[in-house]
């Protein structure tokens, strides 16, 4: 087996004079001769920042080729001035350039703690050019995650998302949401004529006050910078990284009807409870959020689905459409019938309740209706829970998230939902006395059919029979 790693060291005094430099602590592999080598590194380097250096300072890498200035080189008594060279290969080089000529020569690695190019964050170290992690040490690659956690997996808050879709009666402002304090990760977006504003709690606004537009770019709100942007087309958008120091209000001018403004946003779990209390004094229906893993993202060499514009359901006239949330492309599921049992299954059949009838009483008295695949499912003594993916919305009485919990009363449901297949799904919205609950119910003898074209049409029909 390995060796064994002594305890580490205490750090080095940092390699720079005054800005940014590295810092060094080492341990030593303690084995027998029989021994492997100990597993790990021998060297850890933390970045140390020191006040900023003066003005008309040297650079380091500057200082590193002045060093051979006068000093014959290449085999030759002929001497150069040097002065740094950028672009070599290597970055991690000490890659200078003689003046006055059109050749550089390499003099071996820079100095730990040589900044990689001028500008970057990246630190050179032991010839390699490292970042930093939230940690401070180079190359571990740490990330805060979206709670603002050092190495977090994003179970310290919550995932609060939502589309207002309240259409005005009159052109003007209108709140949309408060943005409460310690929000993070925050995102809105709205494609229409209207216009996003932004208001902190003095009441001064931030954007698109006083009817008059502001241009794009970035903006000081609350302690964070909000990238506005705006693209020739009827798109705009409000980016933050946050945490915000105070609570912002987010409002939409409507000069049109309003197609939805989507937000979104990360908040400490320890606030939410303040937040929902603030929104239902607003009269704004908000469910209860879950924690959720972050979606990979491309800059961690992971494998992400591809991004489809969000399909919206065409409805009966005078009814509001909803918006598809998160990545899923199209797959229809054919005209295969709902089986109500299967040989593996120890449940056994459930009444058949099809019909026109069946349907429209089921349609008409829900709170949601949408197609959804089943992810997986989880049996209980007394429920079971489908974690299904939302596909496509027909009717919703509260905001649907990409991804839902589907409960259903019993070990054994009817109607049953197979795992991997995807239904067209008539639920309730069921709050526990005491509020602690918010959940999608799928009763028992309720709506759950296959998807397909003919489905759809059916329900589509259905829309237009229920009573106003």
């Amino acid at each position: 087996g390995p060796g064994e790693w002594t305890l580490w060291g205490s750090w080095s005094r940092c390699s720079s004079s005054c800005g940014r430099g590295v810092s060094v602590r080492r341990r030593h592999c303690v084995r027998l001769p029989e021994e492997e080598l100990c597993w790990g590194d021998s060297h850890e380097y933390r970045v140390c920042q020191l006040p900023d250096c003066p003005p008309g300072a040297i650079p380091f890498r500057d200082l590193q080729c002045s060093l051979y200035n006068g000093h014959p080189v290449l085999g030759t008594q002929k001497t150069y001035q040097w002065v740094p060279f950028h672009g070599a290969p290597n970055l991690c080089d000490l890659n200078c350039l003689a003046e006055g000529h059109a050749f550089y020569h390499s003099f071996g690695r820079v100095l730990d703690g040589t900044p990689c190019t001028p500008g970057t964050q990246g630190l050179c170290v032991a010839g390699r050019c490292l970042s930093a992690g939230c940690d401070g040490l180079l190359g571990s690659g740490t990330l805060e995650d979206r709670c603002g956690l050092c190495g977090g997996a994003n179970d310290s808050c919550l995932f609060v998302q939502r589309v207002f879709r309240d259409a005005g009666a009159f052109a003007g402002y209108w709140n949309v949401t408060l943005i409460p304090e310690g929000a993070r990760h925050i995102r809105v977006t709205q494609r229409s004529h209207n216009h996003l504003a932004l208001v902190t709690r003095d009441g001064h606004y931030v954007l698109n006050g006083d009817g008059v537009l502001s241009l794009p770019g970035t903006y000081e709100a609350a302690g964070t910078r909000v990238v506005y942007t705006r693209s020739a087309g009827p798109e705009e958008t409000l980016q933050a990284t946050g945490p915000t120091s105070q609570e912002l209000l987010l409002q939409v001018l409507l000069r049109e009807p309003n197609p939805g403004v989507h937000f979104e946003f990360w908040l400490p779990r320890e606030r939410y409870g303040s937040f929902q209390a603030q929104v239902h004094a607003l009269g704004w229906p908000l469910r209860q959020p879950q924690p959720r893993e972050v979606e990979p993202q491309p800059a961690e060499t992971t494998v992400v689905p591809e991004a489809i514009p969000a399909r919206v359901a065409s409805l009966a006239p005078g009814e509001a459409g909803t918006v598809v949330l998160g990545f899923r492309g199209y797959q229809a599921a054919g005209k295969a019938r709902l089986t109500h049992t299967s040989p593996l299954d120890p449940c056994g059949p459930c009444p058949d309740s099809r019909g026109r009838a069946h349907r429209l009483l089921h349609y008409c008295g829900s709170d949601f209706v949408f197609q959804a695949r089943v992810l997986g499912r989880h049996r209980l003594a007394q429920e079971t829970r489908y974690e299904v993916r939302v596909l496509l919305i027909y009717k919703n009485r509260s905001p649907l998230r990409s991804r839902e919990y589907v409960w259903a009363p019993g070990h054994c449901p009817c109607p049953p939902l197979a795992p991997h297949r995807e239904y067209l799904l008539a639920t309730r919205r069921h709050v526990s006395p005491d509020g602690t609950q918010d959940r999608l119910l799928l009763p028992q003898a309720g709506y759950a059919r296959l998807w397909s074209p003919a489905e759809d049409s059916r329900v589509r029909l259905a829309a237009r029979r229920c009573p106003v």
